[in-house]
């Protein structure tokens, strides 16, 4: 694997519309990122990764473009946006924004064009089939319900993986490949670093479209199914590269799912699609395929497990990037420690055991203070497009209304969508206004002010973290070390070796409230982090209290 300029790095990514308000209409925006550039700094990260902040009607909360060139008035001006790419660059960060081809808004120009006129030029921008012919096939949306939709004023119909206001763009037709590369070189030039790059796997159908078994009674199937169908994606994901990542050594991470066995060299290796993707492996244990409603909890064994299977696969050949939430995932400290247990030396232990996995850690913002999720009395406080669906699935599999929003609760996207909780004043100091999603209510004590500067906070230990990894002592190790599960056997014990020249480190984790005893390799030479104030350690043995994590040298 060589080395490359982002391996050192730490991501923080800003889902802006939740982030801080600088103008009071409730909404997060761009002058508001930029006036919290010092905290980040202050923090320790390098990367940042804005959500969507282009023209959109916020159908699926920017998700769904309808002008990739522009910058949503709700978020500020491109004026705004060349600013911050400035303001970064000076405090030696890097921006980096979300790259949604998948799909666009039904607002977009070429959709409007294709309504229009589906015969026509931009017609072949999507996947139209005559209505009349009935549905082309049974694929199931992600957010519930078929994927064909009536094109309207037409006797046509189109193909949504998402929201039916997000149409899926044909990239089978050469003319709309150019047009995406034309954008994707666009914001490059302006000074991006590069891009997450949203939804990617979808891009590539199983052509000709075809029904497959039904897996609920809806008579639908999952999208995974044709997933695994789709063959011949490498050819796209090859020419956007050397189009456009490759020329201007942009990074880029992927948001896949689905790789098949075998590709994940072809996807990150050294001459790769991409610089990078997610470890999801960890999110993708307890998932019912009956729908959210019927997901289970994550045990630590499972995730110690997942974590280790990736890092086996994955080996040398690249770099995974490390998350334990983001804007489409419950809060991590809510989902992966057990229920009523969740404390600020688990939200520590949580973070330093997936923080010094080999890797790019990413921290979704909030995380770095242990917000957590947020209890729904309603529906009516859902502004989830795929909670609202996962609602609906679990009311028409019998479950009470109140049993279905406890249920889906759990894993609501909007549970990460919540205000950034800066102070413990009005709205958690988002806003002066109302803002556009209720803010938590355990702002009072889980905020950045009280947080900052207190030696035992998690916000302290978080800068520890990434201290750590640009220490140059250990950076070497950290950053590039090989890791080598130990006591593995050991139940609610994750423990694991990062070996770099002439250099060994101890990372552990007791996962569980009960303290448990731990056989040491060999003498400890220096412990670099604890999450506790004390370590118990006797003729080879170490006693680690409930949650406890260090990292020891070895």
């Amino acid at each position: 694997m060589k080395k490359q300029w982002w391996h050192s790095k730490t991501v923080y990514q800003i889902y802006p519309k939740s982030f801080y308000d600088s103008n009071g209409d409730g909404i997060g925006d761009l002058p508001g990122v930029i006036q919290k550039l010092d905290y980040l700094q202050y923090l320790g990260v390098d990367i940042i990764w804005l959500s969507p902040i282009y023209q959109s009607p916020l159908a699926d909360q920017g998700y769904d473009i309808s002008d990739y060139y522009q910058i949503d008035p709700r978020f500020g001006t491109m004026e705004d946006m060349d600013h911050l790419i400035q303001a970064a660059k000076e405090r030696g960060m890097y921006i980096l924004m979300d790259l949604v081809v998948n799909h666009c808004s039904d607002e977009h120009q070429w959709f409007k064009e294709a309504m229009a006129d589906p015969e026509g030029e931009y017609g072949n921008f999507f996947y139209l089939a005559e209505k009349k012919m009935g549905r082309p096939c049974n694929w199931r949306s992600y957010f519930g319900g078929s994927v064909w939709e009536d094109l309207p004023g037409t006797e046509k119909q189109y193909l949504h993986m998402f929201h039916k206001k997000q149409p899926d763009l044909n990239w089978e037709n050469p003319k709309l490949r150019e047009e995406i590369y034309k954008n994707i070189n666009w914001w490059l030039d302006k000074g991006l670093a590069g891009f997450r790059i949203d939804a990617i796997i979808n891009i590539k159908k199983a052509l000709p479209f075809r029904d497959y078994p039904a897996d609920r009674p809806d008579g639908l199937c999952s999208p995974d199914v044709m997933l695994a169908h789709a063959q011949g994606i490498g050819a796209f994901l090859e020419e956007m590269r050397d189009k456009t990542f490759r020329p201007h050594n942009a990074f880029t991470v992927g948001e896949v799912f689905n790789e098949k066995p075998g590709e994940l060299e072809q996807f990150i290796g050294d001459q790769g699609y991409f610089s990078t993707m997610f470890d999801f492996n960890e999110h993708m244990i307890g998932r019912s395929p009956k729908g959210a409603y019927a997901d289970r909890d994550v045990t630590p064994e499972e995730y110690k497990e997942a974590c280790f299977k990736a890092q086996e696969k994955i080996g040398d050949l690249g770099f995974y990037s490390t998350l334990i939430e983001n804007h489409d995932e419950p809060r991590g400290v809510s989902h992966f420690l057990p229920a009523g247990q969740v404390c600020d030396a688990g939200k520590k232990m949580l973070a330093g055991l997936y923080f010094m996995l080999r890797g790019l850690p990413f921290i979704y913002q909030g995380q770095e203070i242990g917000m957590e999720n947020i209890k729904f009395s309603s529906i009516d406080q859902v502004d989830d497009i795929s909670t609202l669906a996962e609602y609906d699935t679990a009311l028409a599999a019998g479950l009470s209304p109140k049993e279905a929003l406890e249920a889906v609760g759990r894993s609501s996207r909007d549970n990460a969508r919540t205000p950034m909780q800066w102070d413990a004043g009005p709205h958690a100091g988002f806003t002066q206004g109302t803002p556009w999603l209720k803010e938590n209510p355990n702002f009072l004590e889980i905020n950045v002010e009280e947080q900052r500067g207190r030696k035992d906070s998690v916000l302290e230990f978080y800068r520890r973290l990434i201290g750590l990894r640009k220490n140059k002592e250990y950076q070497e190790t950290v950053v590039y070390g090989s890791l080598i599960p130990y006591l593995r056997e050991q139940e609610n014990l994750m423990a694991y070796f990062r070996k770099g020249e002439g250099q060994t480190l101890l990372v552990m984790g007791n996962f569980q409230k009960d303290s448990q005893r731990v056989i040491l390799p060999g003498n400890t030479k220096k412990v670099l982090l604890n999450n506790l104030e004390t370590w118990k350690e006797e003729n080879g043995l170490a006693q680690m209290e409930g949650w406890q994590f260090v990292v020891l040298e070895q």
